[in-house]
């Protein structure tokens, strides 16, 4: 019997060196169909590397073997191939996982844009307090939302991703300005036009300095019904890995439902978890340094 042959016999490998497919056996010892294009070894490979985890960090072969269904033979060939493509390292007898591994998940990671990132962390955010977040960027003179969770309607408009809003009358553009350079922050109070909404709203440059030297001290800014009579908000920077504001995160409610004093104990603290969630997804998106 030649090379492939053996192979075949042993592993279930064709002659181009990809094994059968349709009705077989799982690595788990189950039955079930695949398609034409189903790969095993790719599948095995893959049950080979999952097999370790935080109580297994350790394994040997017969233990790789055990807890994958495969034979000792097909397991050795699958942990020695790993360890030839720097994912596995082998001690004596036993083997255990490299560092390399995270580049499975960068891969992931690193497709994700920041409100695909942030998307389920404003969810869980929302349904923890049972209000609306929202995410934003600065662009120009205005924030623009790049991620919604709505649970009530408390405006007048209709917010959704895209909506814009002048950064001087919101909680997020003032976390967003107060992230700025003196520089940046010169440019933006020569091109704001300061309207107001509502006879709270901040209408000029000296009143939002002020304001945003006490945002950068604090970490927040809360806006009470600059923008909208009955619309309080809350709002905290999210970092990116190099340490700059890359977003601002925000809960908004209307003032009926909560006093300022409310916000700050009551919504505060959640809303800075969220961002340090997002922040920490953030930083394991970033590409290594070299």
């Amino acid at each position: 019997m030649d090379g492939a042959a053996a192979a075949a016999a042993e592993g279930g490998d064709t002659a181009d060196g990809e094994e059968t497919t349709g009705a077989e056996s799982s690595p788990d010892g189950g039955e079930r169909g695949r398609g034409t294009h189903h790969v095993q070894s790719l599948e095995r490979g893959l049950a080979v590397i999952t097999a370790f985890g935080p109580a297994t960090p350790r394994l040997t072969l017969s233990e790789v073997a055990k807890a994958t269904g495969l034979t000792r033979a097909a397991a050795r060939r699958f942990l020695l191939t790993l360890v030839d493509l720097g994912y596995v390292r082998s001690d004596d007898r036993h083997f255990s996982l490299t560092a390399k591994v995270l580049e499975l998940g960068y891969s992931f990671l690193s497709a994700l844009s920041l409100p695909g990132l942030a998307q389920p962390h404003l969810e869980r955010l929302s349904a923890e307090v049972s209000e609306s977040s929202s995410m934003s960027v600065l662009e120009g003179s205005d924030i623009v939302y790049v991620a919604r969770v709505a649970v009530s309607r408390i405006m007048a408009v209709t917010i959704s991703v895209g909506t814009r809003f002048p950064a001087h009358a919101t909680s997020m553009g003032h976390v967003l300005l107060a992230g700025l350079s003196d520089e940046a922050l010169g440019a933006y109070a020569t091109a704001a036009t300061f309207d107001r909404f509502t006879d709270r709203t901040t209408d000029s440059a000296d009143t939002l300095r002020a304001e945003l030297a006490e945002v950068r001290e604090a970490g927040y800014a809360l806006v009470d019904q600059e923008l909208e009579d009955g619309l309080r908000s809350i709002a905290v920077p999210v970092h990116g890995a190099d340490g700059t504001v890359a977003a601002a995160v925000n809960l908004s409610t209307h003032a009926s439902r909560r006093s300022p004093e409310a916000m700050r104990a009551e919504l505060l603290p959640p809303l800075r978890d969220a961002a340090a969630r997002i922040e920490a997804d953030l930083v394991a998106a970033a590409p290594p340094r070299a």
